[in-house]
């Protein structure tokens, strides 16, 4: 549930430029009055970051500084884009497009298509899983269906990264990607596949993005067109472009500084995907005089939960962890965080259907609960466990609500209703605006009483009743409104994508969950080998992991509560754990090492904590320095040796040989390049430490725990003067 549907009135739209700024604390006002030059929002979660930039558009355009045609505001999903659209409406900036980065390409490309190269634009293929199934058929070459996804899923990495099929191999080493078959095979699937798109005259997703940037690129005309139109750009979530969307963002700008971007590098989820958060933090860097405006002020959750999310975060590495913002929650205090173990995943399931459905008895309404899990595969048991406790639900990610059949022909049937009232006998009786549309309804499926049990009725059920509540909401809002009214205020709501709610407890993935918010949160399976998931191997895939599971805590406004299963079935070998992110949180707990730290405050006291959670012990944060001369370090190279480039090394030079030659056997013998094993920085970094046990070597940057595990008994022999098995070039 988002905070704009979260509100039941309908809010009246300011009077004036300077009542649009009504109700914004500080550092929203900040962000909304800063209209001239690059601007960059760090935005906490929680802390009113879509408020501050759609006040700060629609206080443009009522202010006469920004013409709404003129401003293009972008973000990355189309509930997003459309709650975006909902905002600036209710503020009296409707004209402003606000749209995805592919939507707003997509319009772009389909009009300067037949100018910039003739003709009509390839047609959009909706599932490239089959075309990818296709280009590996032509390769003689097998694979199942998750192999499938996951080929997909380099496809795509590949092209929003702008990675040529015959750089694969070289760039997914580069970007430590654990390439789901031999990549040279993927290279040559990834080739085929772009042949076939071409020999069937079809374009991706992707390509929309690519060709977008090279019709701009090469026609100079067209891009100033396009410039001309958009003199103001507002990027949202910022952390999460791609370098092929930030490419995209740079043609659209040109020489202007016109930009203003907003994000959260602790709320980074998608880099498997391409998306990095280096574009947010290098903002200042590449704009020296941007303005920069911290929103650390939460009011989304209780101090409990705030406290939570800030323990989790104090254990985090990593340049998003150095960039942390430490949130300060603005709610009276709450419930503490409950922690729950459970014997098997039929006995958790079971327990948060329970729970939620003396949560329900109670009074909280199901729409305001939310079941979060890892992976979609999760799902299923929920499911049947909310339906086995009469719990209505619906499932995250599923068909948007104008899109669904029930909703379109309940629209018609209101429609009909208000053009052709007069003659209707069901309207005989009826006079205000809530029993005329339950009148209407009623003969779409509505009943006063919802359906007993769940599935397919139940949903069309829930489908209907949210349009009944609305309906409400609206009579109450505006008094004396008509059916016709309410027909256009659906109309505008279902081109803006802006959707009532719908009562039913949530079912998602954490990262779908990503943007919503709900009184009551359930994070299930909470436990080693799904938080963080199996497959996490990296430092730097398990930070975003833990960023994933911070995501899914500031999700809850009141209560929370985090289970996990010791066995995957009854009966099974109780063999797993608590999440090792909630060790020093949840109590009873100790600490992990880890590095700690206090966060950004974007010039805010820090405020006390009141939560009894066992919060983990922090200690200040210090730059690295050269351990030479004692500057402090900031280039990646010099963090890896510990000391400046031009301070004198003390270097083994026999062993740092040594290393060479065995790197260069690894190399051979997995066929990659010999920077995959170790880089040359990494290479000197052993040498001059010349580590005596594994602590010492993972202590190195740029050796993390999978190349510990995998070289690091062969380098600690090879540094202790010993010979390894094959490491000389007759091998």
């Amino acid at each position: 549930m988002t905070a704009a549907t979260h509100s039941t009135l309908f809010p009246q739209v300011p009077d004036t430029a300077d009542a649009v700024l009504d109700g914004l604390d500080p550092e929203q006002r900040e962000v909304a009055t800063a209209l001239h030059g690059p601007v960059c929002v760090l935005a906490g979660a929680g802390t009113g970051k879509t408020r501050a930039i759609t006040h700060r558009i629609a206080y443009g355009v009522r202010a006469g500084i920004l013409q709404p045609s003129s401003v293009l505001a972008v973000t990355f999903t189309n509930r997003a884009a459309g709650e975006m659209r909902g905002r600036l409406r209710q503020l009296g900036a409707g004209g402003v497009q606000a749209r995805t980065f592919h939507s707003a390409a997509l319009r772009q490309l389909q009009y300067f298509w037949p100018k910039a190269v003739g003709g009509s634009l390839p047609r959009l293929v909706d599932r490239k899983i089959q075309l990818v199934a296709d280009a590996a058929a032509a390769c003689r070459i097998r694979l199942d269906r998750g192999e499938l996804r996951d080929v997909t899923g380099e496809i795509e990495w590949s092209k929003v990264t702008q990675t040529i099929p015959a750089d694969y191999f070289a760039a997914a080493a580069r970007a430590g990607r654990e390439a789901p078959r031999d990549p040279a095979e993927i290279a040559q699937i990834y080739s085929a596949y772009e042949d076939l798109k071409r020999d069937r005259g079809v374009i991706d997703f992707e390509d929309v993005l690519l060709l977008t940037v090279a019709v701009l690129q090469d026609r100079h005309d067209i891009a100033e067109q396009v410039r001309s139109q958009y003199q103001h750009f507002v990027v949202d979530e910022y952390q999460d472009v791609s370098p092929l969307q930030q490419r995209l963002l740079e043609l659209w700008l040109g020489e202007r500084d016109s930009l203003c971007v907003v994000g959260d590098a602790s709320q980074t989820i998608y880099s498997f995907t391409g998306a990095t958060p280096d574009h947010l933090l290098d903002f200042r860097t590449r704009h020296p005089g941007a303005t920069v405006v911290k929103l650390v002020r939460d009011y989304r959750s209780s101090p409990q939960v705030v406290h939570l999310a800030n323990g989790l975060l104090s254990q985090a590495r990593g340049r998003a962890a150095d960039h942390r913002l430490e949130l300060i929650s603005q709610r009276p205090s709450g419930a503490e965080p409950v922690y729950a173990e459970y014997t098997d995943e039929p006995a958790e399931a079971e327990g948060a259907a329970r729970r939620i459905r003396d949560l329900v008895a109670s009074g909280v309404p199901a729409g305001e609960i939310a079941i979060l899990f890892r992976t979609n595969s999760q799902s299923e048991i929920y499911e049947q466990a909310l339906a086995d406790a009469g719990v209505p639900y619906q499932l995250r990610g599923a068909e948007r609500f104008f899109d669904r059949p029930e909703v379109r022909k309940a629209g018609a049937a209101l429609r009909a209703a208000a053009r052709f009232g007069g003659n209707d006998s069901l309207l005989d009786d009826v006079v205000d605006l809530p029993s005329q549309v339950r009148a209407v309804l009623s003969g779409e499926g509505w009943t006063s009483k919802p359906p007993a049990g769940s599935g397919a009725v139940r949903e069309r059920w829930e489908s209907l009743a949210a349009l009944v509540n609305l309906a409400q909401d609206f009579a109450t809002a505006k008094p004396g409104a008509t059916l016709g009214d309410l027909v256009a205020e659906l109309d505008e709501r279902a081109s803006a994508q802006h959707a009532p709610t719908v009562q039913g407890v949530t079912l998602a993935s954490l990262h779908s969950a990503k943007g919503l918010e709900w009184d009551v949160v359930f994070l299930v399976g909470v436990a080693e080998g799904m938080m963080p998931i199996t497959y996490a191997k990296t430092d730097e895939q398990i930070e975003e992991e833990r960023r994933l599971l911070y995501v899914g805590v500031t999700r809850a406004r009141e209560h929370l509560f985090v289970s996990w299963a010791l066995s995957r079935s009854p009966g099974g070998r109780a063999g797993r754990r608590p999440s090792r992110f909630l060790d020093g949180l949840r109590p009873g707990s100790v600490a992990t090492a880890g590095r700690g730290g206090g966060g950004a405050s974007g010039g805010i006291e820090r405020g006390a904590g009141s939560s009894g959670v066992t919060a983990v012990r922090r200690t200040s944060r210090t730059p690295a320095r050269c351990r030479v001369c004692g500057r402090t370090l900031t280039d990646a190279g010099e963090m890896k040796l510990m000391r400046c480039e031009g301070c004198p090394s003390d270097m083994d030079e026999g062993l740092y040989e040594r290393l060479r030659e065995w790197r260069a056997v690894q190399a051979r013998r997995s066929g990659q390049p010999a920077f995959c094993v170790f880089t040359d920085k990494t290479l000197m970094a052993i040498a001059e430490t010349a580590p005596d046990d594994e602590g010492e070597l993972a202590r190195i940057p740029g050796v993390g725990v999978r190349k510990l595990n995998r070289f690091g008994a062969e380098v600690l022999a090879i540094c202790a003067g010993g010979e390894v098995e094959g490491d000389g070039e007759g091998d």
